[in-house]
C-alpha cells in the first residue's frame, strides 16, 4: 500500500470542510509528519509525492486558476524528505525528480545523500515533466517532444545508476586502526558518455544503506511503460477497470522479460481513491455530496485539464464531443481515454477527477473485500491511495480501512527489514 500526494509538497484542503487548520500546515512539514506516522501505522510502504515547477497560466492566459485556490503551489519536496524520516522509522519517502531538468550528477549526488538522511528510505520518481512553461524555466524554449523525453529519461537513469556504481559495495572501510576510511582503489569514475548526457564521476560521498535508491515511474503511453519496465522498482497505474488492470500487469511483466529482468522484482501499484462510511448509506450519501461539488465547478475541472496537457480547454465547445487530443506533448494515455469515451467535454469535466483504476465505495470491511477481489483478477501487487492529504483522510485510511485490510491479511503488520527497498520488495 501506498499514498499518493497528488499535488506533492503542497496545498491541500483548503476552503473545504475540515480545512480549519490549513493555513498553519502551508509550507511546513507538520501536516506530513502527522500522515506519515499514521500511515506507518497503518502498514503502508511508501508515501510518494507528485512535483512540478510551473505556476501556469495556460487557462484562459491567467494565474487565476492556479494560485486562487493554492491547487499548482508547489514546495520542494527534497528538504522535506529528512523531516518526515526523522519522525519515522520504517515507511519509504519517494521525491519527483524530473529527469529532463536535473542533471545526472546533481541527481545522483543529492539522492544518495537522502538515502544517508533517511537510513535507507529513500526513492525517487521518475517524472518527464511536460508543460513547455516548465521547460521554459529552464532555459528551454519549449519542451522536448514526448518520446524522445523518455528517450532522454532511459539515458538518464543509466548515467545515475552509472555514478551510483562508482563505488564498490566494500570501498567503505571505515577502519579507525588503520586510519583508512574507504579504499582508493574501489572508487571509480564513471566515464559515462551518451548521445544526451555524459558525466565522469565518480560521487564524493559512500553509497547510502540502498546503495541504489528505489526508483518509482509512471506511465501509460508504451514509452513511458518500457522506461518503467527497464529501471523502475514500483510502478504506478490509473488504467480503469480489473480488466485493464490484469492486461497492465501483464504487459509490465512481459517487458520487463525483454529487459532481461524478473517480473516479481517491480510492484505495480493501481491508483484509488476510497470513499468511507459508517454504512453503506453513508459511504453513497459522501460519493453524491462529492460528484455534485465537482459538477458544481467545472471550471477547476477544465483548469485541471489544461495544466497536464498545456492546452487552453476554455477555448473548447463544452457540449461537443471530448476531441482528440492524445498527440499532445503531456499526459497522451490520459487525453486517449478521455477521447475514446465518446462523451462532451462538460460530462468529462463533471466528472474528472484523479483517475482510480477501481471506484471504492461503501464500509472499511466492504471497501477491503472489493480490493481483494479486484487484486485477485488483476494480478497486481497493490493500491496507491490518492485521496487529498488532509487529517480527516488520512484517519479514514489508517485507522479504518487498513485495519480491516489487515484482518483479511492483505496488507504488512510489521517491516522486517531495515530498508525501504528491502520491505518493499518483500512480498
Amino acid at each position: 500500500m501506498g499514498w499518493f500526494l497528488t499535488t506533492g509538497f503542497g496545498v491541500y484542503g483548503w476552503d473545504t470542510p475540515w480545512s480549519g487548520n490549513v493555513r498553519d500546515d502551508v509550507g511546513r512539514p507538520d501536516l506530513f509528519i502527522d500522515a506519515a506516522t499514521s500511515l506507518e501505522r497503518a502498514g503502508f510502504d511508501y508515501m510518494m509525492f507528485e512535483d512540478s515547477s510551473v505556476l501556469p497560466n495556460i487557462f484562459e492566459g491567467s494565474f487565476e486558476s492556479s494560485v486562487g485556490r493554492g491547487q499548482t503551489i508547489r514546495f520542494d519536496p527534497m528538504p522535506l524528505m529528512p523531516l518526515v524520516a526523522q519522525a519515522t522509522t520504517h515507511i519509504g519517502l519517494i521525491a519527483t525528480a524530473a529527469t529532463t531538468f536535473y542533471p545526472p550528477f546533481l541527481a545522483a549526488r543529492l539522492y544518495q545523500t537522502l538515502d544517508h538522511l533517511t537510513k535507507g528510505r529513500i526513492g525517487v520518481n521518475l517524472v518527464t515533466a511536460s508543460p513547455h512553461a516548465a521547460a521554459q524555466n529552464y532555459g528551454l524554449d519549449k519542451h522536448v517532444e514526448h518520446d524522445k523525453r523518455y528517450e532522454m529519461a532511459d539515458e538518464w537513469m543509466r548515467a545515475v545508476t552509472a555514478l551510483w556504481d562508482t563505488w564498490e559495495p566494500d570501498a567503505l572501510r571505515l577502519d579507525e586502526r588503520s586510519g583508512v576510511f574507504a579504499d582508493h582503489e574501489k572508487v571509480h569514475t564513471a566515464d559515462f558518455v551518451g548521445e544526451f548526457y555524459s558525466t565522469r564521476g565518480p560521487l564524493n560521498l559512500p553509497p547510502g544503506p540502498q546503495r541504489r535508491p528505489v526508483v518509482c515511474q509512471a506511465g501509460g503511453s508504451g514509452a513511458g511503460r518500457d522506461l518503467g519496465a527497464a529501471h523502475a522498482d514500483t510502478i504506478v497505474s490509473a488504467v480503469v477497470g480489473a480488466d485493464a488492470m490484469k492486461e497492465y500487469r501483464d504487459d509490465i511483466s512481459r517487458r520487463m522479460i525483454e529487459h532481461d529482468r524478473k517480473p516479481q522484482d517491480v510492484k505495480v501499484m493501481f491508483l484509488v481513491s476510497p470513499i468511507l462510511g459508517e454504512t453503506e448509506e453513508e459511504a453513497q450519501e459522501k460519493k453524491a455530496a462529492m460528484r455534485a461539488a465537482q459538477k458544481a465547478n467545472v471550471r477547476a475541472a477544465l483548469a485541471g485539464m489544461s495544466y497536464f496537457t498545456s492546452m487552453d480547454f476554455s477555448r473548447f465547445d463544452l457540449d461537443a464531443p471530448m476531441p482528440d487530443l492524445s498527440k499532445n506533448n503531456g499526459h497522451q494515455s490520459t487525453m486517449a481515454d478521455m477521447a475514446r469515451s465518446g462523451r462532451t467535454l462538460r460530462e468529462i469535466a463533471e466528472n474528472h477527477r484523479t483517475i482510480e483504476s477501481v471506484e471504492l465505495v461503501g464500509t472499511p470491511d466492504s471497501v477491503a473485500v472489493q480490493m481483494k477481489e479486484v487484486m485477485d483478477h488483476a494480478g497486481g501487487d497493490g493500491f496507491l491511495i490518492a485521496s487529498p492529504v488532509t487529517r480527516k483522510n488520512v484517519s479514514e485510511i489508517a485507522d479504518g480501512l487498513a485495519p480491516a485490510l489487515r484482518k483479511r491479511g492483505l496488507i504488512r503488520s510489521d517491516y522486517p527489514h531495515a530498508t525501504f527497498r528491502e520491505n518493499l520488495l518483500e512480498f
